[in-house]
């Protein structure tokens, strides 16, 4: 996952526990003796370092893709460093073009005001609020005004601009790049100028924006950041990064019990990823659970301890108990506690009719196929005839694995 480091032999044993904190699972620490400097003087000082992560609210929401970098970020302050939340309501107005082939419509002022708000509550769940310095870019972004915007554009070459890579595959393609998308590295960069930034985190598809920020610091007579990019986890498929648009993703603020079968689904080879990058075990722990599956315990007991820690963190232990317990069940056939209960009239009802009428099935013809297919049961009997009517009473109804309801016919 990530490159070969080594540890430098000189330093603090406190020294050395931090820089093994720092690399855990990180792609690169750039550059790593830089870092060792900065955490020598900070143990030395007793003045805690500033670790900078921006996000621009593109979207109200985040899914635990996104929790890597703040993992990190919660590692390192866990440390005792001063970690600064960034938002980048400025920057949003841009559009980060980072990875992109075409150009990114920025975001109205309307759409940044209501995707900010829930940002940092969000982010609060893996973060210690009250130890998180939380600032806007428009704080000094906006000041900077026309000779200020000029004045900092005079700091980058177009040519260097042009090694980016989005940027050069664009421009060889013909694809046209507008010059304002050349301002927003300049503005990410010129954040770590304002918070006098010693260490940036970012993701891989980050690591032009993060570098601007130590060429910019220099440039403006500053010791220069250090450098650190998280690899993009892989999604539910086991494939592709996590992403919403490809539907292989965990959303932080899904119910308790989804989010622990969602865990669970993922491939026993996949998991040990996700314990380097989302779980708060140490990976002395993380490396013995790896060995006992090695010798023979079933990797399901790692996979529902990862599953467990994960819906704590965003729920509760009670709920992450109580979506094993439901997990159990369900895999049982056994009915989960809470169940929708539908009320229906009309009895004696056709199964087909019950099913669609229940939101159980998106049509009679949909409810027929699954009864064909023996995934309908009542009280726990498979239903095998599409004729059969229920009389008036309540029942307990279940499609698949997942679906269930409590019906009342009268």
């Amino acid at each position: 996952m990530n490159q070969d480091f080594v540890t430098p032999v000189a330093v603090s044993e406190d020294v050395r526990q931090a820089l093994e904190v720092s690399l855990r699972g990180v792609q690169e620490l750039l550059p790593q003796d830089e870092w060792v400097k900065k955490l020598t003087r900070s143990q030395a000082s007793g003045q805690p370092l500033r670790i900078k992560l921006g996000l621009d609210p593109t979207a109200p929401d985040i899914h635990i893709g996104h929790t890597v970098v703040l993992n990190k970020m919660r590692q390192l302050q866990d440390l005792g460093h001063q970690v600064i939340f960034l938002i980048g309501d400025f920057t949003s107005l841009i559009g980060d073009p980072s990875g992109r082939n075409n150009t990114r419509p920025p975001l109205t002022p309307e759409q940044i005001k209501f995707n900010a708000e829930t940002y940092y509550q969000q982010a609060s769940l893996v973060l210690d609020p009250a130890k998180t310095e939380i600032r806007y870019n428009s704080e000094w972004c906006e000041p900077l005004g026309a000779t200020g915007m000029i004045q900092l554009a005079a700091k980058f070459t177009v040519a260097r601009m042009m090694e980016r890579n989005d940027f050069h595959d664009r421009f060889k393609a013909g694809t046209p790049i507008a010059v304002h998308e050349f301002l927003y590295p300049l503005m990410q960069g010129y954040d770590s100028v304002a918070l006098k930034a010693d260490l940036e985190l970012g993701g891989t598809d980050q690591k032009f924006n993060l570098l601007m920020g130590r060429h910019l610091q220099q440039e403006y007579g500053q010791e220069p950041q250090c450098v650190l990019t998280m690899p993009l986890l892989v999604g539910l498929d086991g494939v592709e990064k996590m992403s919403k648009s490809k539907n292989n993703y965990i959303g932080i603020t899904e119910d308790a019990n989804t989010m622990f079968a969602k865990v669970l689904s993922i491939s026993d080879t996949l998991m040990w990823d996700w314990y380097t990058l989302l779980s708060f075990k140490s990976l002395a722990e993380i490396a013995a659970f790896r060995a006992e599956i090695a010798a023979g315990r079933n990797p399901k007991d790692a996979k529902v301890a990862l599953a467990k820690e994960i819906t704590a963190r965003f729920h509760s232990a009670a709920a992450a108990d109580a979506a094993e317990q439901d997990f159990i069940n369900r895999s049982k056939g056994g009915v989960p506690d809470e169940i929708a209960e539908v009320a229906l009239s009309g009895a004696p009802l056709g199964i087909g009719a019950l099913l669609k009428q229940a939101n159980l099935a998106p049509s009679t013809s949909e409810a027929n196929r699954l009864i064909d297919g023996g995934g309908v049961r009542v009280d726990g009997s498979v239903v095998s005839e599409r004729g059969l009517k229920l009389d008036v009473g309540s029942y307990v109804v279940q499609v698949g694995k997942r679906k269930f309801a409590r019906v009342t016919l009268a």
